[in-house]
């Protein structure tokens, strides 16, 4: 995510980085490189137009070339205007007090909708909703049932008519059955076109005047660049949108599309997709953004995706048993599975602080291989005994051959697994407990 973009402001950021005071000249030229890359990003040249003004006013306004430390002003304006470009503060789904909650999701043919309806589902029904989902679209064949699919794997119920209904019709329909069945939000999947057409516009404003939606998001695919700039705006003009959704961020690594939408539509982009599982979608904060835009690191969502993996009650019993010198493979288990719960290695380094300058110095082939390590570790424990797990020290060379021919690995990596356990719970015998540690 944001890759290029984000080596790009290392290297500028660098050239000023150990440097006294800064010569309007050296100003220019650092504006003249951030244009140059944003451009290069595939930013909207509108957007960085008026980000580099904004940006320069700033820089005499607090003249920078006068500071002592002028890179780390630069940085910190460079992070406010991108904080801004990218709509300044979260913005949530708004739930309406008399339910159901009307979302329609609306975007072109290829953009995920049906999927982000999906995660979209999923991310309410965490907070707390009662969700259903309804079907609307009845020109792509085979749209209802992919749907359906999808959301028979989460256990979310899809609500259709016959092919022949018009969209409004099915919304009349579905809104009846959720108030017999208390389901509070109605996410509406509508028809998607593979270009903008009077009919699809037509259908999304008779739903806007005769339904109301609470909430009217636009479904944009990240890596389709500048043209899905230019529908968004179509869709803009013709419909009263409330927000974005932006599906495969993971895979734009420019990152125009993010820091032009705002600006181009004049509404906050609400959610990100950041991958294909069902919870591989985000809230969009866009101070946090900026700062992984600028390779800062996201510690906040990181901290939130290590809550969301372990439950205070699952911790506390791990403290507990650490304590007690009972720390065994099962709870290493469990920490495995719940690492690859938080998402891949690369996406959770990319949260880290200070990451962004040293990337590209760690050979792609770590990363690759980390994943690939806990596969064969998770292999390896699913191999053992229950027995074996809850006192590993009985693991002698025949059960290690065992172990081995069991999941597919190496006597030398089931080795090296026990190693690390053993290393791991010395190194946990002399840490504090939980209730020691002072966070003040």
């Amino acid at each position: 995510m944001f890759d290029n973009l984000t080596s790009k402001f290392q290297i500028i950021f660098n050239k000023i980085r150990n440097r006294g005071k800064l010569s309007e000249e050296d100003i220019k030229s650092c504006l003249r490189e951030i244009q140059i890359a944003l451009l290069e990003a595939d930013v909207n040249y509108r957007v960085v137009k008026e980000f580099v003004d904004d940006l320069s006013q700033q820089m005499q306004e607090e003249k920078v070339s006068e500071s002592l430390t002028p890179s780390q002003q630069i940085i910190k304006i460079v992070n406010e205007e991108i904080v801004k470009i990218l709509g300044s503060k979260q913005k949530d789904i708004v739930i309406s007090p008399t339910p159901p909650t009307l979302i329609l999701l609306v975007g072109l043919q290829g953009t995920g909708k049906t999927t982000t309806a999906v995660k979209l589902a999923y991310y309410l029904r965490e907070k707390g909703h009662k969700l259903l989902l309804v079907a609307t679209d009845i020109q792509r064949p085979a749209a209802i049932e992919q749907l359906k699919i999808l959301s028979e794997k989460s256990n979310f119920p899809v609500f259709s008519l016959g092919k022949t209904e018009k969209a409004v019709n099915i919304i009349q329909g579905a809104i009846k059955y959720a108030s017999k069945k208390d389901i509070d939000v109605l996410i509406i999947d509508t028809a998607g076109r593979l270009h903008i057409d009077d009919y699809l516009m037509n259908e999304l404003k008779e739903i806007e005047k005769d339904i109301s939606p609470h909430e009217k998001l636009l479904v944009v695919d990240a890596m389709a660049g500048q043209d899905a700039l230019n529908s968004a705006k179509v869709f803009g003009d013709k419909i009263d949108l409330s927000g974005v959704i932006l599906t495969k961020l993971d895979g734009d690594s420019r990152g125009g599309v993010a820091l032009s939408l705002k600006k181009v539509l004049g509404v906050p982009i609400k959610f990100i997709g950041v991958g294909e599982k069902i919870d591989n979608f985000q809230v969009f904060h866009p101070e946090r953004m900026a700062s992984r835009i600028l390779g800062m690191g996201d510690l906040l969502t990181l901290i939130e995706k290590a809550e969301s993996a372990y439950n205070s009650e699952e911790l506390k019993e791990i403290d507990k048993k650490i304590r007690a010198h009972d720390f065994d493979l099962n709870d290493f288990y469990f920490q495995l599975k719940n690492m690859k719960n938080m998402g891949s290695i690369d996406q959770i380094m990319e949260m880290v602080p200070g990451f962004g300058r040293i990337k590209n110095k760690i050979p792609l082939n770590n990363i690759v291989n980390g994943e690939k390590e806990l596969k064969k570790f998770e292999a390896i424990i699913s191999s053992m005994t229950v027995e074996e797990r809850e006192n590993p020290y009985l693991i002698n060379g025949s059960r290690r051959k065992r172990i081995a021919r069991g999941s597919g690995t190496q006597i030398s990596e089931v080795n090296r697994l026990l190693k690390q356990f053993f290393k791991l719970k010395e190194i946990l015998k002399k840490r504090p407990a939980l209730k020691d540690i002072s966070f003040n």
